[in-house]
């Protein structure tokens, strides 16, 4: 089995001396797991920075068989980054979720749209909120929805999750967002949490990313 696609690096491990393994998101085919032969190399140890846009070519002898990549970069995502600890927790929060709650092979070309769009604005001014929206909107790809902005002071203020009373954060209902001060930001970001948490992590017994974490207490 061959074939040719774009994705994003969602994670790298150590298989050998000079081999990793790495998943991969990719607009095609989902998110995929495979071995680089030489990829811990000083030559291509660059390349594989959880984040990066990597072009990829895929060889297996079954379609279940596991199989091997060979990469080129596209885009670096991750160096822009290194020195900006709340977009590089962004960052790799982002791709943490996609590692965990996405299905094994199962194409999703709608999560990866939103993701690359919220990704390659990432240097903008209120990249933040671009953060805190996709994540609601991978909830909602997901399987989970609640349109806020049909909702209004007078009427729905908490919702209900598994006996959970959630209130809704003052952002989420907001239709001008140019002026959102950083509690407000702490608030959409525990929100987020909590519908994370009780819909996906906890039932599925999956340990929430520390990178979200670290990003949300950037802003306690």
């Amino acid at each position: 089995m061959i074939w040719s696609d774009e994705g994003y690096l969602l994670s790298k491990n150590n298989f050998d001396e000079n081999s990793i393994i790495i998943e991969i998101f990719t607009l095609n085919h989902g998110k995929y797991t495979g071995i680089v032969y030489g990829g811990s190399s000083r030559k291509q140890k660059k390349i594989f920075q959880v984040g990066n846009k990597l072009f990829l070519n895929w060889k297996s002898k079954a379609e279940n068989r596991h199989g091997y990549f060979s990469c080129e970069l596209i885009k670096p995502i991750a160096p822009l980054y290194f020195e900006d600890k709340k977009r590089s927790a962004c960052l790799l929060s982002s791709t943490s979720f996609l590692k965990i709650l996405l299905p094994e092979r199962q194409i999703n070309k709608k999560i990866y749209s939103n993701f690359e769009s919220m990704i390659e604005r990432l240097d903008s001014k209120n990249w933040i909120k671009l953060y805190i929206f996709w994540e609601l909107s991978l909830i909602k790809e997901l399987g989970y929805e609640i349109n806020f902005l049909e909702t209004s002071d007078n009427q729905i203020n908490q919702i209900e999750i598994n006996n959970k009373s959630l209130k809704i954060p003052k952002m989420l209902k907001k239709k001008d967002l140019t002026k959102i001060h950083e509690d407000e930001i702490k608030e959409a970001l525990s929100f987020n949490k909590d519908l994370l948490l009780e819909n996906f992590i906890n039932p599925n017994d999956l340990r929430f990313p520390l990178f979200r974490n670290m990003l949300e207490s950037y802003y306690m």
